[in-house]
C-alpha cells in the first residue's frame, strides 16, 4: 500500500469534507452516541471554517491511488483536523500525517503540540506522548460533546 503525503489545495476540499462525515458517522457508539455525531457532523455546513483552514493553516492529505484517505491541519502548535477514513484506520496513515504536521510544528519553533482530541481518538495522542489537560464540555446545537484538551 503505497501512502502519498502531500499539502491539501482547495481543490480537495469536497473530497475532505465528504471523509470528515464519514469518519464521524463511523465512531464507534461506545464513545459519542448518534446524537452526539449528528450534532458533531453538522459542523461540516461552517463553509468559512473550512476555507479559513485551508488558507491559514497547513494541511496535509494522505492519499492511496488518488484517493483521500486521511488529512490533518497544523496551526502552529495546535493540530486542528485529524481524520482518517474508516477503512484505513490502523494502517499508519495518522502516524504519516502526525510525522508531517510535527515536523512544520519544528520548523515553526514549536516545542510542544497541542489538541482538542475526541474520545475515538484519545488512544492514539496517548501513544504520541500527549497527555490530558483538561475535560471540555462542548455544545453543538445544544447537544453536549465531551472531549480532552492534550498537550505532547
Amino acid at each position: 500500500m503505497n501512502i502519498n503525503v502531500r499539502e491539501a489545495n482547495y481543490s480537495d476540499l469536497e473530497e475532505m469534507q465528504d471523509l470528515f462525515l464519514e469518519a464521524i458517522k463511523n465512531i464507534p457508539n461506545s464513545d459519542y452516541s448518534e446524537k452526539q455525531t449528528e450534532a458533531w457532523a453538522s459542523t461540516v455546513k461552517n463553509k468559512e471554517r473550512w476555507k479559513s483552514m485551508l488558507a491559514n493553516q497547513y494541511v496535509l492529505i494522505a492519499e492511496i491511488n488518488r484517493k483521500i484517505v486521511g488529512f490533518g491541519s497544523l496551526d502552529k502548535d495546535y493540530i486542528d483536523f485529524m481524520y482518517v477514513h474508516k477503512d484505513f484506520l490502523r494502517k499508519g496513515i495518522a502516524s504519516k500525517i502526525f510525522e508531517g504536521l510535527q515536523r512544520k510544528s519544528i520548523e515553526l519553533g514549536c516545542n510542544q503540540l497541542t489538541s482538542n482530541v475526541s474520545k475515538t481518538a484519545r488512544p492514539f495522542f496517548e501513544r504520541k506522548g500527549f497527555s490530558i489537560i483538561k475535560e471540555n464540555n462542548n455544545i453543538i446545537n445544544d447537544v453536549e460533546i465531551i472531549n480532552y484538551y492534550m498537550s505532547q
